[in-house]
C-alpha cells in the first residue's frame, strides 16, 4: 500500500489531492453529521487511492443502515469486507482523525476529491474522443454524438456502477415513498393542467417516454400544447418543443391564442384591432416562460439528444416535446417500421438521460380506429 502512495505522488499528470482526501475522511470519522453534508454528492469513485475508496464505501454502508460512521464501525464493516488491513489498519483511521482538528470543513475537502475527480474523467473523455475520431467506419453522427455523451456525462457528473445492492435502492425508495405519503394527494411528477389526468397518472413522471398517438386532426398538437402552456406559463417549468411540423412562429401563434382566447385566424389575418391590448400582454407573459422552441425540420434522433444535452446544461429542462415522431430521420432502413422504433428506443433513452418526461406525439394510420370516427382541427 505504502508502494501504491508512493507510486501515486509520481504521477503528476494525473489530478489527485491525497491530503483532501485524509481530511475528508478523517472529517467523517470525527463528526457523526459529516457525512450527512457530503454523502448527496461526494462518490467513493471520486478517491484516487484505492484505499480511501474501500474506506468510503464502509463509511457509506454505516451510514446507510443508521450507523455513526466513527472508527470503531467502519474498522468492523472494513473487517467484515476482508479490508481491513489492506487500508492500513486502525492505525490507519486514526492517523486520519489525528490529521484534522474539526470537521467543521468536510465539505471543502470533498469538493477537492470532486474536483480532482472530474478532472481526471476529462482525461479519460478526451482518450476516448481521440479513439473516436481515429474511428473513420463510424459515420459523423454517430461520432459526434458519441465524443458529446463522453463530455455531458463529465459534466454532469455521473458516476457509472454495474450492479448496485438492492439495500442502498430500498434506502432511497424508502424515502422517496415517505415524502409521498406527506405530500398525499399532490401531483408527484409534472403536472399536466389536467386535473383528472393528473389524479390518474401522479403527473408526467421523470425518465418516462409518453407516446401521445392519434389519427391526423384529431388535435394532437393543441393538446400537448395545452400542456405545455399549463407547465412553462402556470407551473413555470422549462419545456423543450421539437417543432418537426410546424414554424415556430405557429406555435407561439397557437400558445397566444390559449392565453388570449383570441381564434388563431384572427391572430393569423391580423384582425385584432379590438383586442391589441390582450394580444401585448399575452407576449409579454410568453415571453418570459421558461419554453424553448427548435423548429429544424427532419431532426435525427442524434440531433434531437445533442440539442437537449446541451439544452439542459445551459438551463435546465423539466419536459421534452416532440411534435412528432414520425417527421423524425432514423438510419436509412428499408422498414420504417424499424425506424421509428429505433426512434423511439433514441427518445426513451433520452428520457433516461436527462432523467425528465419526454412526450413523443405519433401520428396514426387514417384507417385506424375505423371509418365513423369524428373529426376535428388539430
Amino acid at each position: 500500500m505504502e508502494q501504491l502512495e508512493r507510486l501515486a505522488t509520481t504521477e503528476r499528470n494525473v489530478p489527485f489531492d491525497v491530503q483532501a482526501e485524509r481530511a475528508a475522511l478523517g472529517s467523517i470519522l470525527l463528526e457523526r453529521d459529516a457525512i450527512v453534508a457530503v454523502s448527496p454528492w461526494l462518490m467513493a469513485e471520486y478517491f484516487y487511492l484505492q484505499k480511501h475508496v474501500w474506506m468510503y464505501e464502509a463509511m457509506l454502508a454505516c451510514y446507510n443502515r443508521r450507523v455513526p460512521p466513527d472508527i470503531s464501525t467502519v474498522a468492523d464493516e472494513l473487517r467484515r469486507r476482508e479490508r481491513l488491513d489492506l487500508v492500513g489498519g486502525i492505525v490507519y483511521l486514526s492517523e486520519l482523525t489525528a490529521d484534522v482538528p474539526t470537521a467543521v470543513h468536510v465539505e471543502y475537502y470533498g469538493r477537492i476529491v470532486e474536483r480532482t475527480a472530474i478532472f481526471r474523467r476529462l482525461i479519460e473523455a478526451g482518450g476516448k474522443i481521440t479513439a473516436i475520431g481515429y474511428n473513420e467506419q463510424d459515420d459523423i453522427e454517430v461520432a459526434l454524438d458519441k465524443a458529446e455523451a463522453e463530455l455531458f456525462a463529465v459534466s454532469q457528473r455521473r458516476t457509472t456502477q454495474d450492479f448496485v445492492h438492492i439495500s442502498s435502492v430500498i434506502d432511497s425508495y424508502f424515502e422517496q415513498v415517505s415524502e409521498l405519503n406527506e405530500r398525499r394527494g399532490d401531483v408527484v411528477g409534472v403536472s399536466t393542467g389536467y386535473y383528472d389526468m393528473d389524479k390518474l397518472t401522479g403527473g408526467l413522471q421523470r425518465s418516462d417516454l409518453i407516446i401521445l398517438a392519434a389519427r391526423p386532426s384529431m388535435g394532437k398538437t393543441s393538446f400537448a400544447l395545452s400542456m405545455a402552456y399549463h407547465i412553462g406559463v402556470r407551473v413555470h417549468q422549462t419545456v423543450a418543443i421539437f417543432s418537426l411540423e410546424m414554424s415556430r412562429e405557429q406555435l407561439v401563434q397557437r400558445l397566444l391564442a390559449m392565453h388570449t382566447g383570441i381564434d388563431t385566424q384572427r391572430l393569423r389575418t391580423g384582425n385584432i384591432d379590438r383586442d391589441l391590448h390582450l394580444v401585448m400582454e399575452g407576449m409579454g407573459v410568453l415571453s418570459s416562460a421558461p419554453i424553448y422552441i427548435e423548429d429544424t425540420p427532419s431532426l435525427s434522433i442524434m440531433e434531437v439528444r445533442s440539442r437537449a444535452r446541451r439544452l439542459r446544461a445551459q438551463v435546465g429542462i423539466d419536459l421534452v416535446v416532440v411534435d412528432y415522431l414520425q417527421l423524425m430521420q432514423a438510419r436509412r432502413s428499408d422498414n420504417r417500421v424499424q425506424e421509428v422504433g429505433e426512434i423511439s428506443r433514441g427518445l426513451k433513452a433520452l428520457a433516461r438521460e436527462l432523467d425528465v418526461p419526454v412526450l413523443a406525439l405519433s401520428q396514426l394510420s387514417r384507417s385506424v380506429g375505423g371509418a365513423h370516427q369524428p373529426s376535428s382541427r388539430c
